[in-house]
Parts: structure tokens; C-alpha cells; sequence
């Protein structure tokens, strides 16, 4: 009975605030996110600000894997890239409720500790930075950087030094004629942003090959010379493109009126990804890296936080989507094993879904939807009252707008 007691004064507590203290529905809502970010990165940050990543992450790979012990190898900067660069807004931020602003102190040291570790060759958790893996990874914990100045700004000088140094060795790998262009590209752009000797061709050869050649139009990229469909275009090609005009162009004027064509196709995108969030928040399980979860909506999260969405799109619309689709890929507790690391699949353990390069440090690309938690409490996208998405508007039966392709010419 005392027990149960305990479990209602805290259970009123944390949704009223207190005793006779309402929190403010925009408040509650953004701690959901921040408590299920949480849950999502713990695992990953904790262990390797400690120097035991290596020592306590699970070894899950793909049952179709082409390479086992390359993939494993590859795996710890995979977790610590792809789970900074979706965190980094939010490390960037300030304010919050009193308990999210205790968890980002925390997280900002953690990653500090993380980021040193991966670095020195001396450490347990020092990473593999050289071959074609961790090309990949390597850009997005670039990205990261880029994203959190605070991050960059915090590290001691032999850290970021160790950090030159490391992504340097990436210049070694020639990427793919596909989206890893752009995953040289990011690197090339992090040094640029920072004041760093940087290559201004490889930023140039991504830009101008997608820009130029590779728009198929309807706000739509194609992956190389052939258009693939999957969630590629919200994954990597278009919020790297992004990224790469934005710091070109506030750095050395480049690319107007590229950024500007690629505002439209943006855009467009971004229509076309919050349709295809179900009532439900599922949605379509097609194309390859689909164990990525809510990291196929990475485009339209970042979208949000950098306040870039269409007219057409309300900022509470687009939360209350993201949102549908974080309790669907993150929320189920199939999602995690017993010590709360992730294992593949999508709704759960399905890891009849991976592809051969996938292994665990891969899964935490999806926490690229919880970009928006970058903006400041006070956002329209925190403060705005709730507002349903296309689908939950659509398939309950009311009258909505409908879809249209966008010609880049008009």
C-alpha cells in the first residue's frame, strides 16, 4: 500500500509539477522527448566517457553481414558519430525544465569524455578512424561539431588536436560515387567552419554533382547516376547538402543560387516525408538501411530545427508527426535488450531487416529526429498548441488539402 502511495505522489508530481503546480503543456511535452533521448543514448555516452564502450557494447550484426570483424571494428565510432550528430543541437541549447537542463550538464561532460577517449590512440575506446566505414561515421561526428560549438569550444587543446588529426586520416578513403561524396564533403565543410586548412574541391565536387546532375526532380535526389528508392535523401543527401551550402556561402559567399533551388527541393521534401507518417506513426518499410528507425525523418527534423519548414507545414504539425513516429520506432521495450542498448529492426528486434554493413553502433542514426530539441523552449514548435498531421487528419475522415508535385522551374 506504501508502495503503491509513493508511486501516485510521484506520478502526480511529474505531471502537474508539484503539489497544486501545473507545468506548462509545452514543458511537458519537450521533456517527453528529452527523456526518451535519454534512454536512447545513454548506453553509449556513459559507457564510453568511462573508456568501456569496447568493454560493454553488445557485438549484434547483421545475420547477412559481408565483412563480421571489419563491421565490429567499425561499430564504436558508428555509435559515438551518429549519436553526437543527433544530440549536438541540443547540447548547443540552453533553459529547459530544471531536470533537462541537469541532464544536458551531463551529457556535455559525457561527450567531452567521449570525444577525447575516441581520439587518443592510448585509450581503451580510442576508435577506428581509417577505410571506408568510418568515412561515414567520421562525417557525422563532423557534423556534430559543426552543430554544437559548445562541444568544440569545451575541448582542451590536445583533444582538438587529436580531432584534426583523426578526421585528417579520413582524406586517405576515396568515397563511393553515390551520397558518400558528401560524407567527404561534411569533413572538408567542418574544417572550413572552424578556420582550418580544408580542400575546397571535395566540398565543390559534392555540391556541384548533386546540384547539377543528380535532382530528379519533385524535390527528390537520385543516389549516383540511378535513383534509389529509400529514405537516402532524408539519411544523408539532403541535410548534408544543407550543411555544405550554408557554411560555404556564410563563410566564403559560394552557392546563392544553389542554396536558393535547394530551399525549394527542401521544401518539396518536406511535404512529401510528414505525409508519409501514418495516423499511426509508422510508415512505409521500403529501401535499404530501414533498421535506422526514426532516423528516415532525419530530413524533416532538421528542417524543423532550423525554423526552415514550409508554409504548408505548421511547426506543432510536424512535432506532434516526429513525435508519433519516436513512440513507434523507440518507444516499444522490444526496441532495447535488457542493459538498454538497441537491437536491430524496426518496431522491435527484427534483424531480418538489416543489410550486410549494418551492426548496433549503426541503429543510432536514429536519433537525428530529435533535432528540434535545439530550439529554445520558447519555439513555436515547443509552445504552439497541438496540431495533427496529414494522415491523422486524412484517415480520420475530415476534409484536407491535397499533394502536389513541384516543378524547380515555376
Amino acid at each position: 500500500m506504501r508502495k503503491k502511495l509513493v508511486y501516485l505522489v510521484v506520478a502526480f508530481c511529474i505531471t502537474s509539477g508539484g503539489y497544486g503546480q501545473e507545468v506548462p503543456a509545452a514543458a511537458g511535452r519537450r521533456m517527453q522527448w528529452v527523456h526518451m533521448l535519454d534512454k536512447v543514448v545513454r548506453p553509449v555516452f556513459e559507457n564510453m566517457a568511462a573508456d568501456r564502450l569496447r568493454k560493454t557494447m553488445p557485438k549484434e550484426i547483421s545475420p547477412v553481414s559481408d565483412n563480421p570483424n571489419a563491421r565490429i571494428s567499425a561499430q564504436y565510432l558508428e555509435a559515438l558519430g551518429r549519436a553526437f550528430s543527433g544530440i549536438a543541437p541540443w547540447l548547443n541549447t540552453e533553459g529547459g525544465a530544471a531536470e533537462e537542463v541537469r541532464l544536458r550538464n551531463q551529457y556535455r561532460k559525457w561527450v567531452i569524455a567521449s570525444i577525447k577517449n575516441a581520439t587518443d590512440s592510448t585509450r581503451s575506446d580510442y576508435v577506428l578512424w581509417s577505410g571506408g566505414q568510418p568515412l561515414v561515421d567520421a562525417s557525422f561526428f563532423a557534423l556534430g561539431l559543426i552543430r554544437a560549438p559548445w562541444i568544440w569550444q569545451h575541448l582542451d587543446a590536445p583533444t582538438r588536436q587529436n580531432v584534426v588529426r583523426c578526421l585528417r586520416q579520413t582524406r586517405a578513403t576515396i568515397p563511393g560515387y553515390n551520397n558518400w561524396i558528401l560524407f567527404s564533403g561534411m569533413i572538408e565543410a567542418f574544417f572550413l567552419n572552424y578556420g582550418l586548412e580544408y580542400d575546397p574541391l571535395t566540398i565543390e565536387y559534392g555540391v556541384r554533382t548533386f546540384m547539377a546532375q543528380w535532382y530528379v526532380g519533385d524535390g527528390l535526389f537520385g543516389d549516383g547516376d540511378h535513383f534509389h528508392n529509400d529514405y537516402y535523401n532524408s539519411y544523408v543527401i539532403q541535410p548534408y547538402l544543407r550543411e555544405l551550402l550554408d557554411i560555404a556561402f556564410q563563410k566564403k559567399g559560394q552557392y546563392r543560387q544553389y542554396r536558393e533551388q535547394l530551399l525549394k527541393i527542401n521544401n518539396r521534401y518536406s511535404e512529401i516525408q510528414e505525409r508519409t507518417i501514418n495516423a499511426d506513426g509508422s510508415f512505409p518499410a521500403y529501401g535499404r538501411s530501414i533498421v535506422y528507425r526514426s532516423g528516415a525523418f532525419h530530413h524533416l527534423a532538421n528542417m524543423a530545427w532550423k525554423q526552415l519548414l514550409p508554409a504548408s507545414l505548421a511547426p506543432s504539425q510536424v512535432r506532434e508527426a516526429l513525435y508519433a513516429v519516436i513512440q513507434k520506432t523507440l518507444g516499444p521495450a522490444a526496441t532495447y535488450d535488457k542493459n538498454g542498448w538497441m537491437v536491430i529492426g524496426l518496431n522491435g528486434k527484427q534483424p531480418g531487416l538489416a543489410d550486410v554493413y549494418n551492426n548496433q553502433g549503426s541503429l543510432y542514426l536514429c536519433t537525428e529526429v530529435f533535432l528540434p530539441l535545439g530550439l529554445a523552449p520558447d519555439a513555436a514548435f515547443w509552445q504552439d498548441e497541438d496540431q495533427p498531421w496529414s494522415s491523422r487528419v486524412i484517415w480520420n475522415g475530415a476534409d484536407f488539402h491535397g499533394d502536389h508535385a513541384m516543378d524547380l522551374e515555376r
